[in-house]
């Protein structure tokens, strides 16, 4: 039996709000210092960048919201000159579902494109791209060096996140913004696909692509450091003081029509015995108060939350058996039969308002599962799973 099979119609929400914030977790550093690169150009500078010569990789997902999303970022990008640009839709590269970890797919760019192309650049669908201030900015570089280019961001503090990596000197590594996009020259590009043959990312875990991809490419110090580019921003599309800006952001938190209706919604909370005078009345007074259907699962029955016991026993670790029990019962049509599921950890703050109005621009007729993703080994073929932290939608 397939996930899809098992879950019907049901639509999982493993929370995701992440999803509501502006799309970069660290603190921008406006001129170059730290990690970054400053123009340092042994080779010709100004040279002419032809938008022949930049293939652009829209980082796209397997859903028809988000190919729509990722048609219309093509589209404008179209509409701004005369002929086609080459536009890459990043799910389509091949069947391989890891492809959004970027690293597994550098082989598939260096050999179908960097053998023509100069310069690989990436955006989300939400990045606006001027394309005539991006040629503008490409030209200061020389494209037969290894460059990593993009808008700057530094752990302000030590973060758990990142390992504690550079716990001593946080502002020292930089890493990339993808909401402001990204780019690579085609010889780096060449280089690492052909490193990744023997020498694949120490980490089995993708936790934060961004600074996971910085460190890799990085290497220690035998890579490239991202050099910041001041052109490449994460304003809003249209907001003051962004003329000189060859990349902004459409939208933050899209809006696709209403709310979805509070009914639509069945939240479950995750919890355990010795959590129930801390963690659940502090979800009680907040968040939860704008939950319609809501249930409490934990290990043992207490009337005075209410929560259920499902007969799956708590653990340090490894909680598949608790969510798979959840699983069943909501399908199972005897609580509700509510389109979605949300399935939330006792830890978890969230804004139900605002995730139900990001749930409209999805079909609840799709299996389809929204959360902050993670991923297993994506450079070996690996797999991608939704994290529990930050919540989850089905």
């Amino acid at each position: 039996m397939t996930k899809h099979e098992f879950v019907g119609n049901v639509r999982f929400l493993s929370c995701f709000l992440l999803s509501f914030v502006p799309p970069f977790s660290g603190v921008h550093e406006g001129t170059a210092g730290g990690s970054q690169k400053t123009l340092d150009i042994h080779g010709p500078v100004n040279q002419v960048i032809e938008l022949r010569e930049v293939v652009f990789v829209i980082q796209s997902q397997k859903n028809s919201y988000h190919i729509e999303r990722a048609e219309q970022r093509r589209a404008h990008l179209f509409d701004q000159v005369q002929g086609s640009p080459e536009v890459v839709l990043l799910h389509e590269l091949s069947e391989y579902d890891g492809n959004w970890g970027i690293l597994p797919v550098l082989p598939l760019l260096a050999e179908d494109y960097c053998r023509s192309f100069l310069w690989i650049f990436f955006l989300e669908e939400e990045t606006v791209v001027n394309l005539a201030r991006l040629l503008q900015v490409l030209k200061r570089f020389n494209p037969w060096r290894e460059w990593f280019l993009g808008r700057a961001l530094y752990d302000a503090g030590a973060t758990i996140i990142h390992h504690y990596a550079f716990s001593e000197e946080p502002t020292a590594f930089s890493y990339p913004d993808f909401a402001a996009g990204w780019a690579l020259s085609c010889s780096l590009v060449k280089r690492l696909a052909d490193y990744m043959k023997y020498e694949p990312p120490k980490s089995d875990f993708t936790i934060d692509l961004k600074h996971e991809i910085a460190l890799y490419i990085w290497e220690e110090g035998r890579g490239p450091a991202l050099t910041a580019v001041h052109e490449f921003c994460s304003e809003l599309h249209g907001s003051p003081n962004t003329d000189h800006c060859a990349t902004t952001v459409n939208s933050y938190l899209p809006s696709c029509g209403t709310l979805v209706k509070r009914e639509d919604l069945f939240v479950a909370v995750k919890t355990c015995q010795k959590f129930h005078r801390d963690r659940v009345p502090v979800v009680k007074k907040t968040w939860v108060k704008d939950a319609a259907l809501l249930e409490f699962y934990s290990d043992i029955a207490d009337p005075a939350i209410p929560t259920i016991d499902l007969g799956v026993p708590n653990t340090e670790s490894g909680h598949c058996a608790k969510t798979f029990a959840i699983l069943r019962r909501f399908v199972s049509g005897e609580v509700t039969r509510a389109p979605w599921l949300l399935l939330v950890d006792d830890d978890t703050l969230i804004s139900l308002p605002r995730l139900r109005r990001h749930l409209r621009c999805y079909d609840p007729n799709e299996a389809v599962s929204i959360g902050e993703r993670y991923g297993y080994n994506l450079s070996k073929g690996g797999y991608s799973y939704i994290t529990g932290g930050g919540g989850g939608r089905k």
